[in-house]
């Protein structure tokens, strides 16, 4: 019974990525454009202006002027790839899916170009920019420049397990990375539907409420679909935890003082800091919550590998709090921002960098894992006269993983 539902949600889940995306990509492509030539048409403004209105949108891309024409060439670039980016994901999560290995080789390497020459572009963007300027202020500025360089790294890490034949960590690098990208078509959804929902509050105001859960969202979006291609039961050489119950339990303690901490300096501010709150600990809970049943169910049923994984992450969530906390008083004491930019920054930070991390430390808990297998077999092989294939002893393929273990 719990197999069709699965595959159904599953392919729901893919079919909302792709209309998503896919309806997404003109509006990147087009965004810029009335910047370098007026009146030229911008699909995204066209629909936010009669979602919210006309007025909600020009009072916030007036203000866009100065800091766009100073990098236009290259936010027009970023933009454009963007868009671009949108429509190549899906390509490649399909052809993934169903096993196109030519198809998706070749489409990974446009994709990986793509990556790199649009984050470019956004990083002209940045150094150009002073935070102060930039949209929503200093702490949008943090948030870009953090989902820059966890987007660039993870293709640059993704590209490395491919190289290394290791399909598994290829794939997980690769749906973060594209987690990273979904920043910004989920941010303008918000922008048309946080206005319904907190009516009189300006684009921007809306813009620091998104950041607050954004980057929780799009890494807790990558783990499912991580965990959704992955049957695999057990990974060979991976044995026990990394993460046994004192060092779960001390996480939970660190992360749940730092939550405290968050909460109270937030309520402090009044309405506004209430809003970002609640934006910041519903997604929060939410993960939390199936983080915490993936790996007590998984246990359950004997699947020690989807134990270890999803444990690895409750870990990496718990820390998020307290990375942030510590962040937040970097960014006071060597940025000198306010403590509102920097506790907003933070916090809007915490939870993308915690996943990456956490998606780090399952990279090196399989690559110790095969590094632990390579070895059993060379002493194996001794034994016999002869030592076997490295690849071979590992049980590495180039091919996805979503048909192991079926």
């Amino acid at each position: 019974m719990n197999r069709p539902r699965g595959i159904a949600w599953r392919r729901v889940a893919a079919l909302a990525v792709v209309v998503v995306c896919v309806g997404y990509a003109p509006v990147a492509m087009t965004e810029l454009w009335p910047y370098a030539q007026r009146g030229a048409p911008a699909f995204g403004e066209w629909l936010l202006s009669r979602a919210v209105s006309p007025r909600y949108v020009a009072d916030a891309f007036a203000t866009r002027i100065g800091p766009y024409g100073r990098s236009l060439v290259a936010m027009i670039v970023h933009s454009v790839l963007g868009g671009a980016l949108m429509l190549l994901g899906p390509v490649q999560l399909l052809s993934a899916v169903r096993r196109r290995i030519r198809l998706h080789r070749a489409m990974g390497v446009v994709f990986a170009l793509t990556v790199y020459v649009s984050m470019a572009g956004a990083a002209v963007y940045l150094v150009r920019t002073a935070p102060g300027d930039a949209f929503s202020g200093a702490a949008f500025w943090i948030v870009l420049a953090t989902i820059l360089v966890g987007t660039v790294l993870s293709m640059t890490f993704g590209i490395f397990a491919a190289v290394g034949r290791l399909p598994d960590l290829h794939q997980r690098w690769m749906l973060l990375c594209y987690g990273y990208l979904m920043t910004a078509p989920l941010l303008r959804l918000e922008w048309g539907a946080l206005p319904g929902l907190l009516p009189g509050l300006s684009l921007e105001d809306v813009n620091r409420v998104a950041i607050m859960h954004l980057g929780s969202v799009v890494v807790f979006g990558a783990l499912l679909a991580s965990r959704a291609m992955d049957k695999r039961t057990t990974v060979p050489g991976v044995s026990g935890t990394w993460v046994p119950l004192p060092v779960l339990v001390a996480a939970h303690l660190a992360g749940a003082a730092a939550l405290v901490w968050i909460a109270r300096s937030l309520v402090g501010w009044g309405a506004e800091g209430q809003r970002l709150l609640a934006g910041y600990l519903i997604p929060y809970a939410v993960a939390y919550a199936v983080m915490f049943a993936g790996q007590r169910r998984a246990g359950r049923e004997g699947r020690s590998w989807a134990r270890e994984e999803w444990r690895l992450h409750l870990t990496g969530l718990c820390l998020a709090p307290a990375f942030s906390a510590g962040a937040t008083l970097a960014f006071e004491r060597y940025l000198g921002l306010g403590g509102q930019t920097a506790l907003s920054a933070g916090v809007a930070i915490g939870c993308g960098m915690l996943a990456f991390m956490a998606t780090t430390v399952v990279s090196l808990r399989v690559m110790y894992a095969r590094e632990a297998v390579r070895r059993e077999a060379l002493r194996g092989g001794r034994g016999e006269g002869r030592a076997p294939v490295a690849g071979a002893a590992s049980g590495v393929t180039s091919e996805p993983v979503s048909g192991s273990g079926r």
